[in-house]
Order: C-alpha cells, then sequence, then structure tokens
C-alpha cells in the first residue's frame, strides 16, 4: 500500500481505534472528521498524543467535495466511517441524514474514482439495512426474545438475509451501502462492505440513541436512570471493538479477493445479550440495580438481531470473538478510570 491511510469520521468511536491500530503498524494516518459528535474532540487529541506526526487532521465535513478530494489525494486506502449514526437523529431531520450518509458516501467514492488508482474503500455499513425482522417468528426465552428457527437461532443473520431498509436513517445507510457495492461492479473499485452489529469498547461516548452499552454503564456509573425502550429482551450480539479493527484490517488486507463482497460483522451467538441481561451483569460490576424506567417501542427497533459473521471468520482468517462478559467489564474499567472511580470485583467507589 502506498501513502497514508484515510479514515473518514476518524475521531469517531470505531474510526480512532481503526487510526490506532494503524498508526501502531507503523502507517501514517489522515483523519478526516467533522468533529460534530460530542466528545469526539477528546479523541482526536489522544491519538496525536499517541501517535504525533502519524496523525494528520483534516477538520471537514464528508460532503465538502474539494476537502474531500484533497484528503483522498495521497492516500493508499480508505475507511469510510463518517456518518450520521442514530435512528432517532434521522426521523427528525431525514434530510440532513440523508446528505451526510448518502451525498457524503458518494462523494467520497467520486472523489477516489476521479484519481484513476487502485484505492481500496472499506465501508462501514449496518445492521438495520436487513429492517425490522418482523417476520421472524420469536418465542420469549426468559428475560429475552429468540428465534423460533434453529437454524437463525444457531447462526444467527446472514448476509443472504434480503434488505429492507426502514427509517431515514437504514434507508440512507442502506443506500451508502448499496453504492460502495456498485462502485466495484460499475467502475472497477475495490470496495468491500461491513454491516456492524453491536460494537462497543474504549473510547465509545455512548448515549441513548447511539452506543447503547456505554450508554448503559455511563448512567449506572452515575447513578442516573437508564430508560429502556420495549421490554428489554431484545436481544443483540455486542461485539468488541478490537474484533471489530481485525475485521476492517484483515478486509483490507484481503481487497483483491474481498472487493465487491459484503461481510456481516458481530459477536454472534456466544455473544448475544438481551438489555436485561447487560442490566444485570452491570449490576454485578457496581454492586448495585441499575435505576431503570420503560417507555413504547421506538420506530425500526429489531426485537432480535444477532450477525452470522461465520463467512467473514472464515474469509477473512478471523479468531473468535472476545466473550462479552470480560469485554464489557473491562470497558467498565475504562470508563470507570475516564470518570475518576476504581472497579473492584463487584463494586465501584470514588477514586481517591
Amino acid at each position: 500500500m502506498n501513502g497514508p491511510v484515510l479514515v473518514t469520521g476518524g475521531a469517531g468511536f470505531i474510526g480512532c481505534n481503526i487510526a490506532d491500530r494503524l498508526a501502531r503498524d507503523g502507517h501514517d494516518v489522515i483523519i478526516l472528521d467533522a468533529l460534530a459528535r460530542a466528545g469526539v474532540d477528546t479523541n482526536l487529541d489522544w491519538l496525536k498524543q499517541r501517535h504525533g506526526s502519524k496523525i494528520q487532521a483534516i477538520i471537514a465535513d464528508v460532503r465538502d467535495e474539494e476537502t474531500v478530494a484533497r484528503a483522498v489525494r495521497d492516500a493508499g486506502a480508505v475507511f469510510h466511517m463518517a456518518a450520521q449514526v442514530a435512528v432517532t437523529t434521522s426521523l427528525v431531520d431525514p434530510i440532513d441524514d440523508f446528505q451526510v450518509n448518502i451525498r457524503g458516501t458518494l462523494t467520497l467514492l467520486e472523489a477516489v474514482r476521479r484519481r484513476s488508482a487502485n484505492v481500496p474503500v472499506i465501508f462501514a455499513s449496518t445492521n438495520k439495512v436487513y429492517g425490522d425482522l418482523a417476520d421472524i417468528q420469536l418465542e420469549e426465552d426468559d428475560d429475552r426474545w429468540m428465534p423460533a428457527d434453529p437454524d437463525v437461532r444457531a447462526h444467527g443473520i446472514s448476509e443472504e438475509r434480503p434488505l429492507d431498509f426502514h427509517t431515514p436513517y437504514g434507508c440512507s445507510k442502506g443506500a451508502a451501502d448499496q453504492y460502495v457495492l456498485d462502485y466495484a461492479r460499475s467502475y472497477g473499485l475495490p470496495t468491500a462492505v461491513i454491516r456492524m452489529s453491536c460494537i462497543y469498547g474504549p473510547r465509545q461516548m455512548g448515549t441513548e440513541d447511539q452506543g447503547w452499552v456505554a450508554h448503559f454503564l455511563i448512567r449506572a456509573l452515575e447513578g442516573r436512570p437508564i430508560t429502556i425502550y420495549g421490554d428489554g429482551k431484545q436481544v443483540r450480539d455486542v461485539c468488541h471493538v478490537d474484533d471489530a479493527v481485525d475485521t476492517y484490517l484483515a478486509a483490507l488486507a484481503a481487497i483483491d479477493r474481498v472487493k465487491g463482497r459484503v461481510f456481516n460483522l458481530g459477536g454472534g451467538p456466544d455473544n448475544a445479550i438481551s438489555l436485561r441481561q447487560l442490566l444485570r451483569h452491570i449490576e454485578t460490576l457496581t454492586g448495585r440495580p441499575p435505576e431503570t424506567r420503560f417507555e413504547g417501542w421506538r420506530a425500526g427497533d429489531q426485537r432480535y438481531f444477532v450477525a452470522d459473521a461465520r463467512l467473514a471468520r472464515s474469509t477473512l482468517g478471523l479468531g473468535a470473538p472476545r466473550p462479552w462478559q470480560q469485554g464489557i467489564a473491562e470497558l467498565a474499567e475504562w470508563l470507570a478510570e475516564a470518570r475518576g472511580l476504581e472497579v473492584h470485583a463487584g463494586h465501584m467507589e470514588a477514586a481517591e
């Protein structure tokens, strides 16, 4: 690979972890980020402190054609992580959601295409492209919903699942997903798409709208109530960010073999947990049950999503993902340290 690696949205949660790994591996990294999300400026500062001149930051919007073209000009590869990331925000402002997720992606793809160079683009997509999965028959299994179909229960949702865009966010990310794949078909660009389930880990600025694992932990650490939308039995497969970074970098390394292809990324059935299970685990970590409140279901919310990530693991040579209990305990420690708390096997207390 010739030239630095461009990470759009590189100050965001997953983007900054990719940038950190790249810089540790000796690559120069260009970060293009509008710093629109609260707190991500601290991620950029962290990267600069760790890696100095290996990190070049361009503070700009991914819709800025001139700046994107400048960022792409010398790049040897691109990880496109920049996005409007919340379903709720897309419902409030669907035009901005469209502009960032579709126009921004198309702006980037065109900048790469016009270079007439074989520059790989790896795109961060989402499990929301599969819709609400309402046709999958579910059964209540104690405190979580599980598929009645034994194959889905054993393996999760594969890439063969038909696309079904729900909510403006699902439409914008789904359209961008398809543009990225089509630029491999129509123009021969070496692109690949990673459809992510719930990623968690250090540097995550969890909010009610995005990053729910970190959000639950933050609220519990601060002694504030957690709002559950729906019945709390909805299931997600959580995936540690280190495993996600492994997947992205493996896709880049294998781009000649996997260009034009899509892979699901998630923790799989072994890391599938309900919101209620996470709340119980948080209680074991903090020594007290989190205060919870319940509200109605939100638009487009899936009662069950577990990624069948076997294709990515076999094709890209990936190992088993980190067990969720271990990863969430590590995230709790990181969040506690960032907030001046200490974690002691079973409870957290103010640091002296």
